[in-house]
């Protein structure tokens, strides 16, 4: 499938854009080459493969839901400006 100049100008009346006519043979390269990439999908074999609407579907996997102190304080704290121990130091904010 290939678009013409009239088209185009009907796309941007349909789409309420304006399109100056000197854009136009590029908009036509631009919308050409994505119809030439859609047309591609075509020639996918897709037989078997069950239509997907959505992921609900899907299960996903869940972890336990466990709280810890996440086991690594040196890599945490490795780009503190600064620390007091194994916590962030921060200036005083309140009087």
């Amino acid at each position: 499938m290939s678009l013409d100049p009239d088209a185009i100008r009907r796309v941007a009346r349909l789409a309420r854009i304006r399109v100056p006519e000197v854009d136009i043979p590029r908009l036509q390269a631009d919308l050409n080459g994505i119809l030439g990439w859609i047309e591609m999908l075509n020639e996918v074999d897709v037989d078997g493969v069950e239509p997907l609407a959505g992921g609900t579907t899907l299960a996903l996997r869940l972890r336990a839901d466990v709280v810890t102190d996440g086991g690594m304080p040196e890599a945490v704290l490795a780009n503190a400006p600064d620390r007091a121990g194994e916590f962030f130091a921060v200036p005083k904010v309140v009087e």
